[in-house]
């Protein structure tokens, strides 16, 4: 009886270690899938701003010696334009849905409503409605805590910034370095 007691205890704790284990990496999938989509909804955004709009930014103060410390930038990298790309970007990932990846059972994220309006292949997508508010939940949370950091890279970076800034500069992507680029 103790034996069989103490046989239902282990096998209990194996399969709550893996519950939290599958648990932990599906959470880690999220985020990861949320970073990826916020970047590529923010490239997508900042080019459909004219390059040739600039900003002026700086002081509009006149110094002691009469000038001003004013430069123009572009406008689709300004930081006022990213603020207003980063309240909104979290509303798209309403056009994502969810595909697990055969050979490694990992989440990744796909957009599923084009934004041109032409016909997209759904065939390995899932389309739950759980999956885009928890990507939504995720990309807000992603936002909240690393806006500086997006509007850095955004303001600067402009290659491979998906791996820079999920992977190496915030770790919400641990293996995005084996996903490839055109993914999302």
């Amino acid at each position: 009886m103790r034996d069989a007691a103490l046989l239902l205890t282990s096998c209990a704790v194996v399969f709550l270690l893996l519950s939290f284990s599958r648990a932990a990496r599906q959470g880690q999938d999220i985020r990861c899938g949320a970073c990826r989509a916020l970047v590529d909804e923010m490239e997508w955004a900042i080019s459909q701003v004219d390059p040739k709009k600039m900003i002026q930014t700086g002081s509009f103060r006149i110094n002691p010696d009469g000038s001003q410390s004013i430069r123009e930038v572009p406008l689709a990298r300004s930081e006022g334009n990213l603020l207003d790309l980063m309240e909104s970007v979290c509303e798209r990932m309403e056009d994502y849905g969810e595909r697990t990846e055969p050979s490694t059972n990992r989440k990744s994220y796909v957009r599923v409503k084009s934004r041109t309006g032409e016909a997209m292949d759904l065939s390995e997508a899932a389309l739950d409605s759980r999956v885009t508010s928890s990507l939504k939940f995720a990309c807000e949370t992603i936002v909240e805590h690393h806006e500086d950091e997006i509007i850095e890279f955004f303001a600067h970076e402009t290659d491979n910034v998906k791996d820079k800034l999920c992977s190496k500069r915030t770790d919400l992507c641990d293996h995005a370095l084996n996903i490839p680029h055109d993914e999302l």
